[in-house]
């Protein structure tokens, strides 16, 4: 039985589309030249020496001529000076400014106005970027986080689509999802976020339930869709399959490149201290959407134990299983012939899931670490994927409810796990897109008292933050009610998935 599991795995990887809904084949991941790449010596510099305060600044600039020209201009000079270097940058490229800080509301207008008139900030038009950016083209409208976040991310835009699809602004949903369609093309996958520097990694599999917000696409639409949902499934077999003792196959997070991130190249060096297998897992974890966590962390404390891709995550295969079940129903809608095929992979995911994904003793489910061979210590947020996804069986997701009340619900929403680490994806950090997946979970298991609960705290928490300083933040601490901390940069405002869960929980819970 699993060998045949695997057999049918392959078997649907390598092909059993209907063939007008085949996909181009999309550009190979390691021809994407990312800043690094292309100005070698002189990035290290910039990075290395702090030129920016933050990482993300030089590989989001756009240089003012050939990159080769400027690396060939930077060999021959000197500049072993910080102020000499600053110039030479600055004169040979357009940097971007400090990210803006979204405008704080002075008047203090109703929470859910105050998002409405933020979609219009954080909404950019369709973008053909100029030679010499990072940004990938984009054919139609997006929304970005705010903040540094200055393009696309994967997992962000399904929790700020939430919110559009609240405020009536369905039509932005659908410009993303062609956006995240247009990138599957291209790729192969929905890269992390839209620069070159992102092209390796993705991030959690959304793009099947940014679909499912949309319910009044025609027949054309749903085939293109449905090829793309089909690649990206490809993606995550071919290229994030791990064996799991048994036999059974599973996936993993990770990354094509095993060098520090454009973007933190400073932190990951000074991390990962020359070990491409540390750079891996530190890419890993960023793919995950979880950097960083103690979930990855092999002391569960430092992040120089960092195992990313040692670890087989319980949110990767949850998703996967609800992919691989939108996959069925729409090739069955679509009159393909192989939607029972989506089925079976289906079950024989949630059977491996269900087996080592789940620790008895603790009602959890939970991340296995292919080293130890075990479930991780430690309860995560994560064990509400199952939840969240439908692939639970009632007895269990009873169980997992109640474990979410007695040791993530904090004063203030849900904790995203139980760790003090000084990493922003542990305690004493709420997450607005873990609030919904647990309170989505819940409800779907009968357990709308303890969703209600999770809801109502996060957004009081949220609405004393508004109230305080105007702004939305990207997490927040809630065991104090406070702003978020911890991580690799500043806690931001703007901001995308905070203001989408924020209106569309108050849809639900505060008519």
């Amino acid at each position: 039985m699993r060998r045949a599991a695997v057999a049918l795995s392959l078997a649907l990887v390598g092909g059993c589309m209907a063939p007008a809904a085949r996909l181009s084949a999309p550009a190979p991941t390691a021809q994407v030249r990312t800043p690094a790449d292309l100005y070698g010596p002189l990035f290290e510099a910039v990075q290395m020496r702090r030129i920016f305060p933050d990482g993300k600044t030089f590989v989001d600039a756009v240089a003012k001529r050939d990159a080769a020209a400027i690396v060939a201009d930077y060999r021959r000079g000197d500049y072993r000076d910080d102020a000499a270097l600053t110039a030479f940058v600055m004169a040979n490229f357009d940097v971007p400014a400090s990210a803006p800080a979204t405008p704080a509301s002075a008047a203090r207008p109703p929470l859910a106005e105050h998002i409405r008139a933020l979609w219009p900030q954080l909404t950019r038009p369709p973008l053909d970027p100029p030679a010499g950016s990072s940004a990938l083209a984009l054919p139609h409208r997006y929304v970005v986080p705010g903040g540094r976040f200055r393009e696309m991310y994967y997992w962000d835009s399904y929790f700020t689509m939430l919110g559009l699809e609240a405020d009536g602004r369905g039509d932005l949903t659908r410009d993303m999802i062609e956006n995240f369609v247009s990138l599957v093309t291209r790729f192969g996958h929905v890269p992390n976020g839209t620069r070159t520097y992102y092209v390796s990694r993705s991030q959690p599999p959304f793009l099947y339930l940014m679909m499912g917000l949309v319910r009044d696409a025609d027949a054309a639409t749903q085939a293109r869709w449905l090829a793309a949902l089909k690649a990206e499934h490809r993606f995550w077999i071919t290229q994030r399959s791990v064996t799991m003792p048994d036999g059974a196959v599973l996936q993993r997070y990770g990354d094509a490149r095993r060098t520090p991130r454009d973007e933190s190249w400073r932190e990951d060096v000074e991390t990962g201290r020359g070990d491409p297998a540390r750079y891996n897992d530190l890419r890993a974890g960023a793919e995950s959407g979880w950097d960083f966590s103690s979930r990855w962390l092999g002391d569960g404390r430092t992040l120089a134990t960092i195992r990313t891709t040692g670890i087989v995550p319980v949110d990767l295969n949850s998703l996967l299983y609800g992919m691989e079940r939108a996959l069925a129903e729409r090739s069955r809608a679509l009159g393909h012939r192989n939607a029972g095929d989506y089925d079976r992979m289906a079950e024989v995911r949630r059977a491996a899931i269900e087996r080592w994904l789940w620790r008895d003793d603790e009602a959890r489910y939970g991340d296995y670490d292919l080293g130890e061979r075990r479930v991780r210590a430690g309860v995560t947020a994560a064990t509400a994927y199952p939840l969240f996804t439908g692939m639970a069986s009632p007895g269990r997701g009873a169980r997992v409810a109640a474990t979410i009340e007695r040791d993530l619900l904090a004063a203030n929403g849900l904790r995203s796990t139980m760790a003090t680490t000084g990493q922003q994806w542990d305690r004493p950090n709420g997450w607005a897109p873990l609030q919904w997946i647990a309170v989505d979970g819940l409800r779907r298991y009968g357990r709308d008292d303890l969703a209600q609960r999770i809801a109502v705290r996060f957004l009081a928490t949220v609405e004393r933050e508004y109230r305080a300083s105007g702004k939305l933040l990207e997490k927040y601490d809630v065991e104090e009610s406070r702003a978020g901390g911890g991580g690799e940069y500043p806690t931001q405002d703007g901001f995308g998935w905070t203001n989408g869960v924020t209106r569309a929980l108050q849809e639900r819970y505060a008519r």
